[in-house]
């Protein structure tokens, strides 16, 4: 066997969750020979070029850079074999061509954030929160034709707190990733594992994790208080929560919401999507079951601010509503 620290790992991510572990294999002296990530592209306002997170970190660690249009490319597949791989790593990446994942001498792993087979996906922890679920955790597995299905390596389980949302999810799983791919890498080096097949499921009893887009993030206000409380959650900092803003049935504005609390059902007369407030701190809106207590939002077009301070500019919140 090659020792963990002698393998050619090639690195394969693009976002900040594969930063982390990535600064942690370089860190521990493992033999990182390339960093695979997405191309430059124009994002933003000003349509700047931007570089991924895993891009950023590799020039910092001094590492090459490999950045392919098309993972079959001849150039890209044969840039890989002049690498000659022992072992890929893949994290919040592109799906892999098999002529890729099935190069290196002992295969590629993918570090996802949910205990699979729950949740398979690309927004794991999002949906995670959003079902109220009370544990997640990250799971290693090893590639093979279908996504987040391949045979599980290793997991580490962790707790989803009440007051947890997307933002210290996706840290707390980040870290604790580290500590999951070094292990991975390690076993597969001693072959000290027994990977377990993800067959004979009842697909019926999974849950799913599909990517999540701007109309996905809309709250639905004839939902009970707990399950938009977990919705809210879910979706906190980013890309959060949303309402439309209705003014005589006329949808003029809209809203982020990012921290809410649940008050169950009280005897003030209000139909579903009323907003009350007392004009100085306090805004609620009526679901099925009761009042959600707004705790930080963001009118569209205007900054996040206390809602003290919203309210000093929008006196007459109380005329609008969040269902036309």
């Amino acid at each position: 066997m090659t020792p963990a620290k002698e393998l050619r790992i090639v690195f394969m991510g693009t976002p900040e969750f594969a930063v982390a572990p990535l600064r942690r294999l370089v860190s521990d002296g493992y033999n990182v020979v390339a960093v695979v990530t997405p191309p430059d592209k124009p994002a933003g306002r000003g349509q700047k070029i931007h570089e991924s997170d895993v891009k950023v970190a590799a020039r910092e660690l001094g590492l090459p850079i490999l950045q392919p249009e098309k993972l079959k490319s001849e150039e890209f597949v044969e840039a890989m074999r002049e690498l000659n791989p022992d072992l890929g790593i893949v994290i919040a990446f592109r799906m892999l061509p098999e002529i890729i994942w099935a190069m290196p001498k002992y295969g590629t792993f993918n570090l996802h954030a949910s205990l699979l087979p729950q949740y398979r996906g690309a927004a794991p922890i999002n949906w995670a929160i959003i079902n109220g679920e009370k544990e997640t955790g990250i799971t290693t597995f090893l590639l093979n034709h279908e996504i987040d299905k391949g045979a599980i390596i290793g997991q580490q389980r962790m707790p989803i707190l009440d007051e947890d949302n997307i933002g210290t999810m996706y840290d707390k799983l980040m870290i604790a990733g580290c500590d999951l791919v070094v292990d991975t890498v390690e076993k597969i080096a001693t072959n000290d594992y027994t990977p377990i097949k993800q067959d004979d499921i009842d697909e019926s009893t999974l849950k799913p994790a599909p990517k999540i887009f701007k109309e996905d993030c809309r709250i639905d206000w004839s939902c009970s208080g707990e399950s938009i409380v977990n919705f809210v959650r879910g979706l906190s900092p980013y890309p959060a929560a949303w309402t439309p803003m209705y003014l005589n049935g006329e949808e003029k504005s809209s809203a982020k919401i990012f921290e809410v609390k649940f008050e169950p059902r009280t005897t003030e007369a209000t139909h579903i999507g009323d907003i009350i407030s007392d004009g100085k701190e306090i805004i609620k809106i009526a679901c099925a079951d009761g009042m959600i207590h707004i705790l930080s939002m963001q009118i569209a077009g205007k900054k996040r601010m206390s809602n003290k301070d919203l309210l000093l500019g929008f006196r007459d919140i109380e005329d609008y509503c969040c269902l036309p």
